[in-house]
């Protein structure tokens, strides 16, 4: 069954500290340390230490550069106009001078993109990260006045934080996470030196993400950037309510560590977490068989004058922009006129962007749509051992029964790696799933 996650940003959130947090709740290592592997990106290493940030004890995520690849943390030595001390990084810096610089390694979202789909993540994972990124250039879009597919992004783009964010993605993906609660956002104040010159807090791309996503922030009085444009972009991505339920249970607590050293205790806080058995049955006379129920919404539209290229396009689009599921429906319409019915199930948050698209994409006028109640059966991913290597499976649960369906691309990447056929290995996963019934 899907987890909900709480992020508590009170000390902001930036990409390496939601890593760290998510590690500290359990998400699996090797199953990150194999994505990582499988990157068509050089010049890095990952480290995973305890550190200890205002007297707690936290998991620490860094990653390590080499000297061609080092990036420069954007808010260290520069902020508030001034050298900053005190800091805690293992990333050098320089007095700010172009001579000081190392080489950043500017990527657009076309070869971001391909770097995500040519690796080892499963299929929602790889939506969850490029999500993340497409957010990143839609707020630096709109803050430099170009086109989209014309951002190059620095500090983005490098190498330290595209593994961050790939690390969110397959670590959100491993603990099963469908619901992410985010209250708020705590910002600090003051400005920051990038590599477009002296900013204010939040910095443009931050206040763009906010804005555009409707994400509630709240001005401190601490010294400093707390949000990132990183940090801001995984909370829009995975957002899925702002509200914690009246009464809840914690069932387990990570705490990720950053590298910045503020007034605050410089910690993302991260719990799973459930509402009270009481609670739950309370509303759901079905409690004891754990099915859940939700809203979703189901928009639709009819389109007579695109061709099979265009739909293909709109419909790996859609999908990657987190709709649920894309399927059309071969209609006859006015004047015998062969056609097609576009389906869009997805999340009532996600609504407005997904019909951009339909718009952007296609030659409809008019969208439908409806909201829906839904029963979902009680979920979970879990990786089980093959002969040719690991392999994920959804897990189902009614009335006490596990039903295993194995995860397509997880399949396919092994029959890739293995050269052994999807139906043998799909097979294999079955059977030895009946043999233990």
């Amino acid at each position: 069954m899907g987890k909900t996650l709480y992020l508590e940003c009170y000390s902001g959130i930036s990409g390496d500290m939601t890593v760290a947090a998510l590690l500290d709740l359990g998400a699996d290592r090797s199953v990150l340390d194999r994505v990582l592997k499988s990157l068509k990106v050089s010049g890095f290493e990952t480290k995973i230490s305890r550190v200890v940030k205002s007297g707690i004890d936290a998991c620490d995520f860094d990653v390590v550069l080499d000297k061609e690849h080092e990036n420069h943390d954007h808010d260290m030595e520069y902020l508030h106009g001034h050298h900053h001390e005190g800091h805690e990084s293992n990333h050098a810096h320089g007095t700010g001078t172009a001579q000081d610089h190392h080489h950043h390694e500017h990527r657009g979202i076309k070869e971001i993109t391909y770097i995500i789909e040519h690796s080892a993540m499963t299929e929602n994972a790889e939506k969850i990260a490029l999500r993340i990124f497409e957010i990143l250039a839609e707020a630096e879009s709109k803050a430099h006045n170009v086109p989209v597919d014309q951002v190059h992004f620095h500090e983005v783009g490098a190498v330290d934080s595209i593994v961050d964010i790939v690390s969110v993605a397959v670590c959100l993906d491993n603990l099963d996470v469908t619901e992410v609660i985010v209250p708020v956002l705590c910002e600090g104040r003051g400005t920051v030196r990038c590599q477009h010159g002296i900013l204010p807090i939040p910095v443009p791309a931050v206040a763009n993400i906010v804005s555009a996503n409707h994400l509630h922030l709240k001005m401190t009085e601490v010294e400093g950037e707390l949000v990132t444009p990183t940090g801001a972009a995984i909370v829009a991505a995975v957002k899925t309510k702002d509200k914690l339920p009246e009464i809840f249970e914690i069932q387990k607590i990570g705490i990720g560590a950053g590298k910045r050293q503020y007034e605050c205790p410089g910690i993302l806080r991260a719990m799973i977490i459930s509402e009270s058995t009481e609670q739950a049955k309370g509303r759901n006379p079905k409690a004891e068989n754990q099915e859940t129920k939700d809203t979703i919404i189901k928009m639709e539209t009819n389109i007579d004058d695109c061709s099979g290229e265009v739909l293909g396009f709109v419909m790996e689009r859609l999908m990657k922009a987190g709709a649920r599921d894309v399927h059309y429906v071969p209609v006859f319409m006015k004047k015998n006129r062969p056609a097609w019915v576009l389906n869009v199930i997805c999340k009532e948050e996600d609504m407005e962007m997904l019909q951009n698209i339909i718009f952007e994409e296609t030659t409809t006028i008019g969208i439908r749509y409806s909201r829906m109640e839904r029963t979902i059966l009680p979920r979970e991913t879990r990786t089980l051992p093959t002969p040719w290597g690991e392999v994920q499976v959804k897990v189902c649960t009614l009335n006490g029964k596990e039903q295993l369906y194995p995860e397509y691309e997880s399949v396919a990447q092994l029959s890739r790696e293995k050269e052994i056929s999807f139906t043998e290995i799909y097979r294999y996963i079955v059977l030895a799933n009946k043999d233990k019934e």
